[in-house]
């Protein structure tokens, strides 16, 4: 079979040494957990035939399999190629849901939790000339309180806004050939205002004597270098850029970064990757970017494809659902209850797309004393991934908690990340019950724009906001906006039970667009709102209250949605 998504899957760090793993692998399940005890993880040949790297709930893994599979594995042979004899190797996983364990030749390598976040093993020493095995075993329990998982359904069968559930390997699995001391990864912080992009780099191995180096080039024009020694594997640089170009939605440019590690005048390694300069801060009632106020016309991004559910069948299909999104006049997105793949980021990056990175956390009992425990690593892992993206402008690790949730939980994994990342503004947790927030917000489905108008009303006078919930926790002056509004449903013609949408469905398009211009409108012209988020962008499995159908057709004129959300923003005067 050809490769299925065949394209490098990390490209803020792209080295020239790479395999692409994906493929037919052997797949088993083993419901009783059996499976380690029982030798598998050597030398076992495995019953099935599974396409990697699509879950095996999907239709493109070959598998299609929808009831619970608590435990599986996956078993391939690999040939290093014959360039890599000398360097260090590393097997990479960009998501394997939820807790995987990989063996390479019989010797355990290493093991990871959390179904969302990439992790690598360096498999150097447990090598060998010719063909070697790589297995792989995921335990997945999307009942447990203890584990993060989304939209998954913790039921048999999907239902209301529960799809359907990802289990095992859904992201890239790939080789990697560095030398000794490498350039492991980097942290990039634009600084618009004062022409600058400082980048703080990691070097693993021996990096006595060892200079990194960057520059910055705009096309074939270099217009910045800097280099630093890597004293105690961390190098700290500063590239001045005379006249910076900004990045936005408008204009999406993106400079290319060089990163290189010498010795002397020999190279050690070299590692391609881009940046934009762009400024993101909270001027209230605004957020604003490169210092303009600047409404975000979001919309709900669920990140699930009918073939492939979590996983996109191609990275065509990542480009298209932003174009998509663009067309009807949004520029941004909140990406909902994923954590979406760093390819969906680089085309969001390219296309000038405004997204809000999010997190999985439904699944997770808050109140349970080890949540943070959970919750925090994971979410960290996150954050250090996409960090560099100039399409992230926030961060939301929460959704929808309720106020018997624990509040330390909120304010801790809060606090923690805005130490991560005080370059952007954060939310608690977006809707419902806040604990301490940069940017204020809640969820308002009420179908009748004459009653979403009297919601806020007393908050154009200066009063408090509506909320969903009692919330204990008052509004102190931040940006604030409605993070989930809409979700009108509309499935004519459809006749399955399951499909439903909120509110009443509207009798015609006619209907449909009246009240979506009416509802849209409200929050557009209110002088106190910085942005709005509409559910959805296209329907998920029986949530039909998208403005495309799950497979990506439009359910009405792209331009009638598009002259609603591109209006002038009361903000934007």
């Amino acid at each position: 079979m050809s490769v299925p998504r065949p394209e490098y899957p990390r490209p803020q760090w792209v080295r020239s040494e790479w395999l692409n793993l994906n493929a037919e692998w052997e797949f088993e399940e083993d419901p009783g957990l059996l499976g380690e005890g029982d030798g598998w993880s050597s030398e076992r040949r495995l019953a099935r035939r599974i396409a990697v790297p699509f879950a095996p709930e999907s239709k493109l893994s070959g598998i299609g399999k929808r009831d619970f599979m608590p435990c599986v594995w996956y078993r391939r042979e690999f040939t290093a190629p014959e360039g890599w004899s000398g360097r260090r190797m590393w097997v990479h996983f960009g998501a394997v849901d939820y807790e995987a364990t990989v063996w390479v030749n019989g010797a355990r390598v290493g093991g990871h939790r959390g179904g969302y976040t990439p992790f690598r093993f360096e498999i150097t020493p447990h090598l060998r000339s010719g063909a070697n095995e790589l297995v792989v075993r995921a335990a997945d329990d999307t009942r447990s309180p203890l584990q993060p998982s989304g939209k998954q359904s913790p039921d048999p069968e999907s239902h209301g806004v529960m799809y359907t559930r990802t289990t095992g390997i859904w992201q890239t699995v790939w080789l990697e050939a560095t030398p000794q001391a490498f350039l492991d990864r980097a942290k990039l912080w634009p600084d618009l205002d004062n022409g600058r992009l400082l980048a703080q780099v990691w070097v693993d191995g021996p990096a006595d004597g060892l200079t990194v180096k960057a520059t910055a080039r705009a096309g074939s024009e270099t217009v910045a270098t800097a280099k630093a020694l890597a004293q105690g594997g961390l190098a700290s640089l500063s590239l001045r850029i005379k006249s910076p170009r900004a990045w936005s939605p408008d204009d999406p440019f993106l400079y290319d970064l060089e990163v290189t590690l010498t010795k002397g005048r020999r190279v050690v390694d070299r590692v391609e990757s881009y940046f934009g300069m762009r400024k993101v801060h909270l001027a209230p009632p605004a957020i604003c970017l490169n210092n303009k106020p600047l409404f975000q016309r979001l919309v709900l991004d669920q990140g699930f494809y009918p073939d492939g559910i979590y996983t996109a069948p191609s990275d065509e299909a990542l480009k298209r659902d932003i174009e998509l999104s663009k067309a009807v006049g949004f520029n941004g997105a909140r990406l909902h209850q994923k954590v979406f793949e760093p390819r969906f980021l680089y085309w969001a990056d390219k296309l000038g797309y405004l997204c809000w990175g999010e997190f999985a956390d439904w699944g997770l009992d808050h109140s349970h004393p080890e949540a943070l425990e959970v919750m925090l690593p994971q979410w960290m892992e996150a954050m250090e991934r996409d960090f560099n993206h100039p399409s992230i402008v926030g961060w939301c690790p929460f959704n929808e908690t309720n106020p018997q949730q624990r509040p330390e939980l909120i304010r801790q994994i809060h606090r923690v990340t805005k130490a991560i990342d005080p370059t952007r503004p954060a939310i608690d947790t977006s809707g419902y019950v806040h604990v301490e927030t940069d940017v204020d917000d809640c969820h308002d489905y009420n179908q009748d724009p004459a009653v979403v108008r009297e919601h806020f009303a007393a908050f154009a006078e200066g009063g408090q906001p509506w909320r969903n919930e009692e919330d204990p926790i008052r509004y102190v002056g931040q940006p604030f906006f409605v993070s989930e509004y809409g979700g009108i449903w509309w499935n004519p013609g459809e006749t399955d039970k399951k499909a439903w949408g909120y509110g009443d469905r509207p009798r015609t398009q006619q209907e449909f667009l009246h009240r979506y211009r009416a509802l849209t409108e409200v929050l557009l012209f209110h002088p106190g709102m910085c942005g709005f988020c509409y559910t959805q962008l296209y329907d998920v499995e029986q949530e039909v209250n998208g403005l495309y159908t799950c497979d990506r057709q439009a359910k009405f004129d792209p331009a009638l949605i598009r002259a609603v959300n591109e209006q002038k923003a009361a903000v934007e005067r």
